[in-house]
């Protein structure tokens, strides 16, 4: 098994490197430009993108669908429930087979945590794009969620961002902390129930508070994450209103950040737990534009990734 290739495969942004994370957001940026002016040529002609979701997924399998298709790529979505891995075959001989058929880009969503490296150790010419995996990475989130701030900032360096929620659980909090420290941005806070923060060590990068209120105290950014139902069931003292109570952005909340904050989500939003609908609504809210940048942003790993 070889070590995947970075200019080939795209597995986390952690270690990815400034400059290779700008250019793929001016990619984005370059794509989406000739999309809404028309231009954009099919460059992914003669392509074969295929969908490899082990885990339900609605909005990140579309998003690369729709970046695959106006490219002019042949998009396959691999039905995992009627596979031979569901007969015992192994993830890595489904790939060598499917990869024989001439697949040029595997996009694969998978439970445990490194299933795209692995994958992408036994890639022998197609590239492997992680669309989330476990609680590891969801490197596409982190770049649409950058590619946001920037066209609303201007700039990541020197900004506040407030990221709140279930960050133990969540590869979009690491994605988007590998992200924003690498464009340097100028401090990282990451809140929650005491139950739902990793431990300080493993984000030296960042403040870690159960606070709240002082978390989104002059915030330019704040990212809020889903919080998953069970996760809900282990939380001691905890239901709906007293998460909301506590840690829900609501617009009395978001007055503590600064007057031109943005905030985000990367979806699916639990209203009235995570966020209010004024707020998720609101002027302030870049919710819609993460969703259309996702497109964008994938457009661009499938064209750097398959063709250099």
């Amino acid at each position: 098994m070889t070590t995947p290739d970075r200019t080939r495969h795209l597995l986390t942004l952690e270690n990815l490197g400034r400059e290779r994370i700008l250019a793929l957001l001016d990619r984005a940026a370059e794509l989406r430009a000739s999309w809404r002016a028309g231009t954009l040529p099919p460059l992914l002609a003669g392509r074969t993108v295929v969908n490899l979701f082990f885990e339900n997924s609605t909005r990140t399998r579309t998003s690369f669908e729709l970046a695959a298709r106006r490219l002019g790529a042949l998009v396959v979505n691999f039905d995992i429930a009627s596979s031979s891995t569901s007969k015992g075959e192994t993830l890595e001989d489904t790939l060598a087979t499917l990869e024989a058929m001439d697949a040029d880009a595997f996009v694969v969503r998978h439970k445990e945590n490194g299933t795209p490296a692995r994958l992408a150790a036994h890639a022998r010419r197609a590239s492997v794009l992680n669309a989330g995996d476990g609680n590891h990475a969801h490197p596409t989130q982190g770049l649409l969620d950058l590619l946001t701030i920037r066209d609303r900032k201007d700039r990541i360096d020197g900004l506040t961002v407030t990221i709140c929620g279930d960050i133990r659980h969540s590869r979009v909090a690491r994605s988007d902390v590998h992200g924003l420290a690498a464009l340097g941005a100028g401090e990282i806070r990451l809140c929650g129930p005491g139950a739902l923060l990793p431990d300080a060590q493993d984000f030296p990068q960042c403040r870690v508070t159960d606070d709240f209120d002082a978390a989104v105290e002059g915030a330019d950014v704040v990212v809020m994450l889903r919080l998953q139902k069970e996760r809900m069931e282990n939380l001691a003292g905890f239901d709906e209103a007293t998460y909301f109570a506590r840690y829900g952005l609501d617009a009395t909340r978001l007055a503590r950040a600064r007057p031109d904050a943005m905030v985000m989500h990367p979806g699916p939003m639990n209203r009235g737990i995570e966020i209010a609908s004024d707020v998720a609504d609101g002027a302030r809210s870049a919710v819609l534009e993460q969703v259309a940048n996702g497109v964008f942003v994938r457009m661009a790993v499938l064209d750097v990734l398959t063709r250099g």
